[in-house]
């Protein structure tokens, strides 16, 4: 019964250090495939290789013990391919420990790196001196010389200098106020620095200096085997790691949401300078269409005020040339066609000047002055339009009623030019808080879908740049052969309501 508590208490052991160093690769090695703030990638490659093999490893020892506890005596190969997994293990803790050392982004500088070079060159060249010797009494088996040199010359120094390298990372850290991280790595540092002490004690060989510190010395003083030590210094550089990991995930999912927050002020900042130009657009147009309809009027002013009095003023004077030179027939002629071309230069600019400011919108409003264009002389030639008005009829924002008026206007001249009908009907709605003016007609009809992007949509443009001016809302409503229903509606300020 003892013994089997014993081997129990063994395999505990190798299972939870081997369960440690497999952790800890396995944590590294997720971390490779992550963008890590941790480290780079070339350094924790190698340390997840030396996690995963290690604990494989110790493992395998496991097997191997229990096959000596029943008496198999296991193949040459088995202990071959064992001293292999711990070799190449070693291997990477040692390359790790190197690139650590040399530090991130940092040149190598040889000359600096002499010295301590130097050192462990000796102190390689000393442990191979004193394994060849023990090789040459040959007393001691070669399989376990092979096992006490990887330890010495890659275990012991790769454990050391990851311990060295990792404090300079967690200096690092801690310049960088990353506290936490620091305190992780540090952890693990202190972890592989008894690591590497405790690869002091290998197996027993004829040789210095295993033959006074070597693990059978370590369990008779301390009453138990020096793999508990490992086993604990396991469990601590897979504690440290995980919580290295779990810090920088924390500092991952940070700089997420700030990145995120920081795009989101953006777009947010982005929408309030296009909101700023939109409403800088729509007081351009809408200043726009104000200056063009001043300018309209005033022109139409100074075609009333002076032109067509000009105009009257001739008309006067042809009238009583008539009558003076009644008695000559061919001046009598003459002036006859000058009266006539003066009518009709006086028609053409009464007419002109009605459309360029029909003063019917000034003086009577939308309404009055949308039946003045529905009237036959200032209609589009050949086009019937009837006029409908809801609602309580009242005065509008003088943009407003020009916005419409003209809406309306260009509307029925397009269903003039295209849409093969002679009839049109124009709704005025006053409303609660808005006016809709609906045109509509039965003709052709179009896709809205298409492109009429200018030159090819003008008019629709218009309509659309004139009906954002004032904050409204331009429905074009149609499809081939079922004619086309243009609506506009229009919020109304509180005092028009």
């Amino acid at each position: 019964m003892p013994d089997i508590g014993l081997h129990f208490n063994i395999i505990l052991i190798y299972f939870f250090y081997g369960l440690g160093f497999f952790a800890m690769g396995l944590a590294m090695a997720l971390e490779v495939s992550r963008s890590s703030a941790l480290a780079r990638a070339s350094l924790l490659i190698p340390l997840a290789g030396f996690g995963l093999l290690h604990g494989f490893h110790e493992w395998m020892e496991i097997f191997l013990l229990q096959l000596v506890w029943v008496g198999y005596e296991y193949p040459l190969w088995l202990s071959i391919f064992r001293l292999t997994l711990l070799a190449v293990s070693f291997l990477l803790l040692f390359h790790f420990s190197l690139q650590t050392m040399q530090g991130v982004n940092k040149p190598i500088n040889f000359r600096a790196r002499i010295p301590g070079y130097s050192v462990l060159g000796i102190y390689f060249v000393f442990i191979a001196f004193c394994a060849f010797s023990a090789m040459k009494t040959g007393s001691n088996p070669a399989l376990r010389i092979a096992d006490v040199l990887i330890r010495y010359m890659l275990a012991v120094p790769g454990a050391v200098f990851a311990c060295l390298g990792l404090i300079a990372e967690s200096k690092g850290f801690r310049s960088q106020d990353r506290l936490e991280l620091s305190k992780s790595i540090r952890m693990v540092a202190v972890g592989f620095g008894i690591y590497g002490l405790t690869q002091i004690f290998v197996p027993f060989v004829d040789m210095f200096p295993a033959r006074w510190i070597n693990s059978d010395a370590f369990e008779s003083i301390a009453g138990f085997p020096i793999q508990v030590i490992r086993a604990i210094v396991a469990m601590v550089v897979m504690i440290g790691m995980l919580r290295a990991v779990t810090q920088v995930e924390k500092e991952r999912q940070t700089q997420l949401v700030q990145a995120q927050q920081a795009r989101l002020a953006a777009l947010e900042q982005i929408q309030v300078e296009l909101t700023g130009r939109e409403i800088l657009r729509r007081e351009l147009l809408r200043h726009t269409v104000r200056a063009q309809e001043d300018e309209r009027s005033r022109i139409a002013r100074e075609l009333h005020d002076e032109t067509s009095q000009v105009l009257s003023a001739f008309s006067l004077d042809l009238a009583t040339l008539r009558q003076l030179s009644s008695r000559q027939k061919d001046i009598t002629l003459l002036v006859d066609r000058l009266q006539k071309l003066g009518k009709q230069m006086s028609q053409g600019l009464f007419r002109l000047v009605h459309d360029l400011r029909p003063a019917q919108l000034d003086d009577l409003g939308l309404a009055s002055a949308l039946q003045y264009l529905r009237e036959s002389e200032n209609c589009p030639p050949g086009l019937k339009v009837s006029l409908e008005v809801k609602g309580q009829e009242r005065r509008l924002d003088p943009v407003t009623e020009t916005v419409l008026f003209r809406v309306a206007q260009e509307a029925l001249t397009n269903i003039s030019r295209h849409s093969h009908v002679n009839e049109a009907l124009i709704r005025l709605n006053y409303e609660e808080g808005q006016v809709t003016l609906w045109i509509e007609d039965h003709g052709i009809g179009f896709n809205p879908a298409d492109n009429f992007s200018p030159p090819r949509g003008w008019g629709l443009a218009g309509m659309q740049e004139r009906v954002d001016s004032v904050d409204g809302l331009l429905n074009i409503m149609s499809s081939p052969g079922k004619g086309t229903i243009i609506e506009v509606i229009i919020p109304l300020e509180p005092e028009f309501t």
